[in-house]
């Protein structure tokens, strides 16, 4: 590959996560409960998937939009700790950074997420001059970023033009239409959704058969099956890998985290198979601590489970 300063450019959202745990139903009524734990946390599916590369050994560069305010500044900071380049960040003076309450336990959470500026990353933010210091563009949360749609399959296409490859993770469609990716799974490389984002996309009511109906429309599709490890299909093959067992004490990010390891292994051009084994080790292992990045593996750890 040609010598770039960054393997992998995200364009994504900015908000920290405020993980309560313990008995967090809520009750109406002016009731007061008390919960075990509080956490401010990275959050949003983009910076913990950035987070998560940067820790395998990746070069990243991050673009999005986040307010000049303590949940902007925290992001950032943390970001910057985590080895994510900023740069590129888009501080809107006055602007609000999201925020999302996120009400776990354990192997279940809900999440109760104000917006912000989430939304207002657009594709004509991310120049050519950008995208050209990177090998690899992801997406994440696109149902969250409403102004970054309807120019993505554009974005991609100026990236591929421009040598990159390109991922992109959907997360959960709050609507449940899931409409609009015609035109963009034909321009993106690798497409990593979870079991039910898959079967809802597709209309399928199978995994596997989800599976093959993704694999054939883009290069590579990985899907997530949480405990039960990852299936992945490339040129009409298939591939199951199983998960490995730890101690879980917060799922929050374990699928941007599987993302991080699947792309890393994708941009060294491992088999198939290998890239699954990486990623599922990823995603557990971020599943030991609180929050989506506490525990993610280095490259080195990682690698003792395959």
């Amino acid at each position: 590959m040609t010598p770039t300063p960054f393997d992998l450019l995200v364009a994504g959202e900015i908000n920290p996560d405020l993980i309560l745990a313990g008995d967090v139903a809520p009750a109406f009524g002016q009731v007061e409960k008390l919960v075990d734990s509080a956490a401010l946390t990275i959050g949003s599916s983009s910076v913990i998937f950035a987070c998560g590369a940067a820790r395998l050994g990746l070069k990243v560069a991050f673009i999005g939009k986040c307010g000049d305010d303590i949940f902007g500044r925290f992001m950032l900071e943390q970001m910057q700790a985590h080895q994510v380049d900023i740069g590129n960040v888009i501080v809107v003076e006055g602007g609000a950074t999201g925020l999302s309450v996120i009400l776990n336990r354990g192997v279940d959470r809900a999440i109760l997420t104000h917006l912000g500026l989430v939304a207002d990353l657009q594709a004509e933010d991310v120049a050519d001059s950008l995208l050209s210091q990177a090998h690899h563009l992801h997406v994440a949360s696109y149902f969250l970023q409403t102004k970054l749609q309807a120019g993505l399959p554009h974005l991609f296409e100026r990236a591929h033009s421009l040598g990159l490859t390109t991922s992109l993770d959907t997360n959960y469609d709050p609507s449940e239409q899931w409409i609009g990716f015609d035109e963009l799974l034909s321009v993106t490389n690798v497409f990593l959704p979870n079991e039910r984002e898959a079967m809802s996309l597709t209309g399928m009511y199978d995994v596997h058969e989800a599976a093959a109906r993704l694999g054939s429309r883009v290069e590579v599709a990985a899907l997530k099956l949480g405990a039960d490890g990852a299936l992945g299909v490339r040129s009409a093959h298939s591939v199951r890998v199983d998960s490995i067992p730890v101690k879980v004490v917060d799922t929050v990010g374990a699928g941007d985290s599987f993302d991080a390891g699947f792309i890393y292994g994708y941009l060294q051009d491992w088999t198939l198979e290998k890239s699954l084994g990486l990623g599922t080790v990823c995603g557990a292992l971020s599943t030991r601590k609180a929050g989506g990045t506490a525990a993610q593996p280095t490259l080195a750890e990682a690698m003792t489970y395959l």
